[in-house]
């Protein structure tokens, strides 16, 4: 590996509820979960259904350390994490990160919740891997490791989500998934952290004719991300966190009406890796 890869990988990419079947193969069907690599570390931002697979990939790669951090813990985002079986490995060192609950509850006391009875057949006593779990509050900048930086952000989203700026040798990756925008306003967050950005992972679960029935629900539209990221002069722009109903011909049709309007847009697959 080289010492400067920057690299994102998708291994879920979906909102809500995984999904399977013949009508969503090509973009797939596990909820969110993204990996990226600085160099020799790596990252997982949320995890949902994808988390099971990046946890094998990890392993067969012989990984020993790794920092996982959750945008918020809706079932979506945290239904892989027991069947991450980076956790159950003694050799392994994993580090937690949340703040969307500072001040409510604390990274331990969300995971270990999760992970117990009635809700999941044993505790996290059974977890043998060296698990530690770090708190932080909206804004606060993280340094996972030497020479990253992460910037973190608070996102309009029921019950709060955290939107996650990932600086590296001069590039950077926007993680705003999980929010919801106001029509006819251009959220300064959203700009903030897509300023510049060479990508940015958008929350596209709605179109703008939809959003009307589902107002309250936390989630944004492709129209939106668009105008957002042309204002905000970002590189690339990622569709993300796919309604579950969204077919890949439905997918498909969107992607290329998401690039008519900025073009280089493209709707994010399980599996698809981009490198920075």
């Amino acid at each position: 590996m080289t010492t400067d890869l920057f690299q994102i990988k998708f291994w879920g990419v979906r909102g809500s509820i995984p999904v399977s079947g013949p009508e969503f193969d090509r973009y797939g069907g596990n909820t969110s979960c993204i990996e990226i690599r600085c160099g020799k570390h790596r990252m997982i931002f949320d995890a949902g259904s994808g988390l099971r697979e990046a946890g094998l990939s990890m392993l067969a790669d012989g990984v020993s350390d790794v920092d996982l951090f959750f945008s918020h813990c809706h079932y979506d985002h945290i239904i892989g994490l027991p069947f991450f079986k980076a956790i159950y490995y003694p050799s392994i060192n994993v580090n937690i990160w949340s703040g969307h609950l500072d001040g409510k509850m604390s990274t331990r006391e969300m995971v270990e919740q999760f992970i117990s009875p009635p809700w999941f057949p044993v505790k996290t006593d059974i977890c043998q891997a060296t698990m530690n779990f770090r708190d932080f509050h909206a804004g606060q900048v993280l340094t996972p490791h030497a020479g990253i930086e992460i910037k973190t952000f608070m996102l309009n989203h029921p019950g709060g989500a955290i939107g996650y700026r990932i600086e590296w040798q001069g590039r950077s990756v926007a993680l705003v998934y999980d929010i919801e925008h106001i029509p006819g306003s251009y959220d300064p967050v959203s700009l903030e952290m897509m300023r510049d950005a060479d990508l940015v992972v958008y929350d596209c679960t709605y179109n703008e004719d939809e959003m009307q029935r589902f107002k309250g629900f936390g989630h944004s539209t492709w129209q939106h991300g668009t105008e957002l990221a042309k204002m905000a002069g970002t590189k690339r722009f990622a569709l993300f966190h796919h309604a579950p109903s969204r077919t890949d011909e439905q997918l498909a049709e969107m992607e290329m009406q998401a690039q008519a309007a900025f073009p280089e847009s493209f709707a994010a697959r399980d599996n698809q890796t981009v490198v920075i």
